[in-house]
């Protein structure tokens, strides 16, 4: 009893820990917790968080001693005594794809929806199209195209050198096949939210806190749009000015649409 009280303690002080060292990651767990509520309502929020959490730890275990889908890559232990750590991985970093995952589908629906209409609830249909499916997982992965090589050089920041590549990729140190296993990830965790949104029952539970209100859809898509400008930020703030120029110019082409379809009559 004693060892299993210590082994708890040690743990929470672990966790806060992580929230002392990772603020940035909670803020944004904080406005998933709160947005996809108001969308989707607290059930539905909360069985996707340990969900969307074991199905990105679960790659990234995989990743870290096979591979698979990642491509091979290693953490650097340097904060295993300042934060928490299952199996290898740092929670913070498989806890990071839930909120990711939300934002990106959010802002998928947007892009499929109904154009200026944002304060009505979209279609069920949409939220069972794999359309939606197939972009949030790509605009997730397209975040992931700006955060990993700005995580990569932890170092030159406040995230510190968490983990590296036994060989150097060709996208500023990334190899493509990460990028290749985060679309197969994104795949996974998006349906998965789509099969918890449309199979799971109305009910108090599931349903509680959800709201419909002016530009309530407008909400996710900005957490994503906040989740890019962090790092964005970050990119040009550590000295590499080519790599945030890229991430900029892949990025508007596409918001440059966005706006011109939200905005036109």
């Amino acid at each position: 009893m004693v060892d299993a009280c210590l082994v708890m303690v040690d743990m929470l002080t672990l966790l806060a820990g992580t929230v002392v060292l990772r603020p940035y990651v909670f803020i944004f767990l904080a406005a998933y917790l709160v947005l996809a509520t108001w969308h989707l309502g607290a059930g539905r929020t909360l069985v996707f968080l340990p969900l969307g959490y074991l199905t990105a730890f679960l790659a990234e275990f995989s990743s870290i001693h096979t591979g698979f889908p990642f491509g091979l890559y290693y953490y650097i232990p340097a904060t295993v005594d300042r934060e928490l750590w299952v199996a290898g991985v740092p929670f913070m970093d498989s806890l990071s794809y839930v909120f990711l995952a939300y934002a990106s589908y959010s802002l998928a629906l947007l892009c499929l929806g109904e154009g200026r209409r944002f304060d009505l609830p979209e279609p069920p249909a949409l939220h069972r199209s794999w359309r939606a499916t197939l972009l949030a997982a790509v605009l997730m992965t397209t975040l992931d195209v700006v955060i990993d090589p700005v995580a990569l050089r932890g170092y030159r920041w406040f995230l510190g050198q968490i983990y590296g590549y036994p060989e150097a990729g060709v996208y500023f140190g990334i190899p493509l096949a990460n990028f290749a296993g985060w679309l197969l990830v994104s795949l996974v965790m998006v349906r998965l939210l789509q099969v918890l949104i449309t199979r799971l029952p109305r009910g108090r539970f599931w349903d509680w806190g959800r709201r419909d209100f002016p530009g309530r859809a407008l909400l996710g898509p900005l957490l994503y749009l906040a989740i890019l400008a962090f790092n964005l930020t970050m990119t040009f703030w550590i000295g590499e000015p080519c790599l945030g120029w890229v991430g900029i110019f892949i990025y508007l082409p596409f918001l440059t649409w966005l706006v011109l379809r939200l905005t036109g009559k």
